[in-house]
């Protein structure tokens, strides 16, 4: 199992620990607003707005907030007046970073992300400078039990239109086209398979390895990234050793 994709699970976890705080509940909000604004506010007929209410769902973010962001994202609520940005830079080692962010204020979001950048000594970069190292797909995380053996999921993958079941060592990852990623959800349910996430994500086409000291510094830059209240995601193709995966995953 690659140190992305450890990091994929250490990162779920610290998220529901944040949701635990409140700290995520208004980030999933942002998001759900933006699907509802531009798809509509039916999950049945938006596929973007069904996957941020399942992610909010699984962070276990209450009913009542999620239909306040449709609402305001359908116009019914005030506060809807949101946009989509993304930076795109270079962080410790090379490694290639991506950040998303939804603002009501562009000014203000570029300097804290400029800042966030500046202080760990990396670099923003022009927009596609780094975006073309990545690609858009549907990931889901199945945690392993005997209920369900690699042969199993990987017919009911396959059959929905998944395009591979990995072995990521605690994890099964099953990865697909975004375009597949409804009917893929919605055939891992018909079998009863719960995923631990099924997102929409960036995932690297390649990875950077990185020792000790520059995975340390890579995942703070990413913290200091997230802990902004306009980022929504990050996404970069390191590789951090497994001692490092330790130390943040004991920290949680």
């Amino acid at each position: 199992m690659s140190g992305h994709s450890k990091w994929h699970s250490i990162k779920h976890k610290k998220g529901k620990e944040d949701a635990k705080r409140g700290q995520l509940f208004s980030k999933l909000s942002h998001r759900i607003t933006i699907a509802a604004r531009e798809g509509g506010g039916s999950p049945d007929s938006n596929a973007t707005l069904a996957n941020e209410i399942e992610t909010a769902r699984k962070y276990s973010m209450p009913m009542d907030n999620i239909k306040r962001a449709i609402a305001k994202g359908t116009g019914e609520l005030g506060g809807g007046q949101l946009e989509r940005m993304n930076f795109e830079g270079y962080g410790e080692g090379g490694t290639a970073i991506i950040v998303d962010v939804l603002t009501d204020n562009r000014n203000r979001t570029a300097a804290d992300v400029r800042k966030a950048f500046t202080r760990a000594n990396a670099r923003l970069g022009e927009t596609g400078s780094v975006a073309w190292i990545f690609e858009k797909k549907g990931v889901f995380l199945i945690k392993k039990t005997s209920e369900h053996d690699e042969d199993e999921l990987l017919d009911i993958a396959l059959e929905a239109g998944a395009d591979d079941l990995k072995d990521e060592g605690d994890y099964w990852e099953v990865d697909c086209d975004i375009e597949e990623f409804g009917k893929v959800r919605d055939a891992l349910v018909a079998h009863g398979v719960e995923t631990e996430t099924a997102e929409l994500t960036m995932v690297p086409k390649n990875t950077v390895a990185l020792d000790a000291d520059g995975a340390r510094k890579i995942l703070r830059l990413i913290d200091a990234l997230e802990d902004l209240d306009d980022v929504t995601e990050v996404y970069a193709n390191f590789d951090i050793p497994d001692e490092v995966l330790e130390e943040e995953a004991s920290s949680i």
